[in-house]
């Protein structure tokens, strides 16, 4: 196999670096300037405006719409953006949820559709939300939503409760895509569907917006808790078929998963740098910390660890590119499981070489390892992964 990258890839890589070292790091220190309380800081516009004057924005969708890369391109520059998740991927508009909606706009939108709500997100004029977990019900179960979705005449009444409907708190959030039951005596698989919700229908009722750790997330636009009672839509507002909505969740989160996966791997490289930078300046009980042979165990497994993780997320995006999603389904799942608990103990590690100064704001790995330890809930928790894919093996044997 050649590992090594292609022109495309190569050329985007060299401006990409070059935008975070000039760009992105300094502009950290700027994260805490907020507009309210889950707004982006002001310093997004001004790089979203350098990332756009570089040709850094939309990579990460193929076809017409994006930049035209495959995902085996996407992979490495998604890498360098997950550096600094905070900034990077929404000042390239490539920042979850937006990505996800973004593809199911361009995979099953109709026309108007798209140039209603597509069109503005791929500019970066509006967000949007994905509207699919909800507080009552299993949702590790996507088939166990329970929020209505049904046909009156010329429109579709939306009823029940979603939490966790990410980018539903930001201030520019103008689309909820939100999955519900339409036909709950239908076949297991067909009993859902889609709709499109302006975030501003009346009936619509943001209860309250939900951290993480903590942590707000606002370059995703939040976590919101979502009431919807009589919210209706126009019946053009359904993306899809009526029934299809568990197919177009699957064909979301397919993508979605190895997005993450490619971002954590950024992540893990700069907590081992930090780690690294930390351990050789630190003196204790009489000489460096990267003298002692903990601590060399923590670097050496960081390094095998993120190894391994690319050349696994590389494979999956090829495999992707070539077979399909549906080709790739037992690699999407293997990276699901195995990047996200690497990454977690590796920016365990760095907190651990940095004592207090990893836990407090100084550094970013306190942030980092939260967003690795949701992961391993977002998009399916680790267990329900591991359940299917040892499944998919045995069942070769049966």
């Amino acid at each position: 196999m050649d590992f090594t990258y292609d022109a495309v890839t190569e050329g985007y890589r060299e401006r990409l670096l070059a935008f975070m070292d000039e760009h992105v790091y300094p502009a950290e220190a700027r994260l805490g300037e907020r507009t309210g309380d889950w707004g982006p800081p002001p310093v997004l516009d001004e790089l979203r405006r350098h990332a756009r004057a570089r040709g850094l924005w939309n990579l990460f969708l193929p076809g017409e719409h994006g930049a035209g890369l495959t995902n085996l391109q996407y992979a490495p520059l998604a890498e360098i953006m997950g550096r600094s998740p905070s900034l990077a991927p929404a000042a390239l508009n490539c920042a979850a949820p937006d990505t996800g909606n973004m593809e199911l706009l361009a995979g099953f939108g109709t026309p108007w559709q798209r140039e209603r709500w597509l069109e503005p997100l791929l500019d970066g004029r509006i967000r949007s939300a994905f509207c699919m977990t909800e507080p009552d019900v299993a949702s590790s179960d996507a088939t166990n939503v329970a929020t209505r979705i049904e046909r009156d005449g010329d429109t579709y009444v939306v009823n029940g409760r979603k939490w966790f409907a990410t980018g539903g708190m930001s201030p520019h959030c103008e689309l909820l895509v939100v999955m519900g039951k339409s036909d709950p005596d239908g076949p297991r698989h067909r009993q859902q569907s889609m709709v499109l919700v302006p975030r501003g229908t009346p009936g619509v009722t943001v209860r309250r917006g939900l951290r993480s750790f903590g942590y707000d997330d606002g370059d995703h636009g939040g976590h919101a808790e979502i009431e919807f009672r009589d919210v209706r839509v126009p019946a053009g507002h359904l993306l899809g078929g009526e029934g299809d909505g568990f197919a177009i969740a699957q064909a979301r989160l397919g993508p979605g998963r190895i997005h993450h996966c490619m971002r954590l791997i950024g992540m893990a490289e700069r907590a081992l740098e930090l780690m690294c930078r930390r351990v050789t300046d630190r003196v204790a009980f009489g000489r460096p910390i990267a003298e002692q042979g903990v601590v060399q165990d923590w670097i050496a497994g960081s390094r095998v660890r993120i190894e391994q993780a690319r050349l696994l997320v590389l494979k999956t995006a090829w495999l992707m590119d070539t077979v399909g999603n549906q080709g790739a389904h037992t690699e999407i799942q293997a990276i699901k499981i195995a990047v996200p608990s690497a990454v977690e103990w590796i920016v365990d590690k760095a907190i651990q070489a940095h004592g207090a100064a990893g836990v407090s704001q100084d550094t970013p790995l306190a942030g980092l390892w939260s967003r690795a330890r949701t992961i391993r809930i977002a998009d399916g928790p680790d267990e329900v992964h591991r359940r299917s894919l040892a499944r998919r093996e045995l069942r070769r044997y049966r």
